[in-house]
């Protein structure tokens, strides 16, 4: 849940979501659209179906015990190197260290490693791990963490507060604060689509979307692809089909997101249609007054609160 993201968003879900499965094999043993409701709301949520994935694939193969090793922690999924070196190195006291964002601070600056990121990460890797003792490697990991954290900052750092300043080439040149060197980073075009809002009595017309790509198995209302070359005429296309006349109303304005590698613009169209409209293939009718349980990513919020505003 902390991959990009913070602390402070992260408590909420972390302690609804340890009280609901408490252990791996609870987690394991539930479906799949149920953790991603809890999930809803959190974001980056390949984060969900790789830790349920996991949890599955820890008791299946492994008998419900994890991996003590980083090569057997990385053929689990959802694990790659950093995550598989944290759990090695704290639960298991193997001599790995995992580099994390307040790491690669501490060692970029330390050594004044010239080289951009993402470029730089091996260097600084390799440079981590001889900050490695010869026992405790978990402790290790975890008090450079905190030294990132609460001294090495960002911006700011409290040099004359660290325990390593005496041998900091960066702080020795004074330049800490630009360390680590990144490169540029580059924005994704801008995409636009049109979501529909389909309202029938009190229920509101929804869909999952497909279990792989960008917020997969998260339920939405139906919509058009997002595209840079975005056409309102194709757009609207790609309405659901519904038996009868269907007389579309575009709000007013725009519902705006933004994800990790572009920014989005949906235009919200509304319907109305009788009691007995049958759902097409794919979609189903949801009570308003629960949407809250459903698996809705921030930007279907959005969507739905536009759609359904006076």
């Amino acid at each position: 849940m902390l991959q990009q993201t913070t602390v402070k968003a992260v408590g909420p879900y972390f302690e609804k979501f340890v009280a609901r499965w408490p252990d791996v094999s609870a987690l394991g043993h539930a479906a799949l659209d149920d953790v991603l409701r809890m999930w809803a709301g959190l974001g980056y949520y390949s984060r969900a179906r790789n830790l349920h994935a996991c949890a599955v694939a820890v008791l299946r193969e492994h008998g419900g015990v994890f991996p003590d090793t980083e090569e057997g922690l990385r053929s689990l999924p959802g694990i790659g190197p950093y995550t598989a070196a944290a759990i090695a190195a704290i639960a298991f006291d193997r001599c790995t260290m995992p580099v994390d964002g307040n790491i690669e601070r501490v060692a970029s600056r330390l050594f004044a490693v010239e080289e951009a990121l993402p470029q730089a990460k091996p260097q600084i890797q390799a440079l981590a791990a001889t900050l490695l003792g010869p026992s405790r490697a978990g402790d290790s990991a975890q008090a450079l963490m905190d030294l990132g954290a609460s001294i090495c900052t960002p911006k700011k750092p409290a040099c004359s507060l660290c325990p390593l300043n005496a041998d900091c080439a960066a702080r020795l040149r004074g330049d800490q604060e630009t360390f680590p060197r990144k490169a540029a980073k580059k924005t994704g075009a801008l995409r636009r689509g049109a979501a529909f809002v389909v309202v029938r009595g009190d229920e509101l017309l929804v869909r999952s979307r497909p279990e792989k790509g960008l917020l997969g198995g998260m339920t939405e209302v139906p919509g058009s692809d997002w595209l840079t070359g975005h056409d309102d005429a194709a757009a609207l296309a790609q309405a659901p089909k519904l038996a009868g006349a269907v007389r579309w109303h575009r709000r007013l304005g725009v519902v705006t997101h933004v994800f990790t590698h572009f920014p989005l613009e949906l235009v919200v169209y509304t319907a109305r249609v009788p009691a007995r409209t049958r759902a097409p293939n794919g979609m189903r009718w949801v009570p308003i007054a629960t949407l809250d349980g459903e698996a809705l990513p921030n930007v279907m919020r959005k969507v739905v609160a536009h759609g359904l505003g006076d």
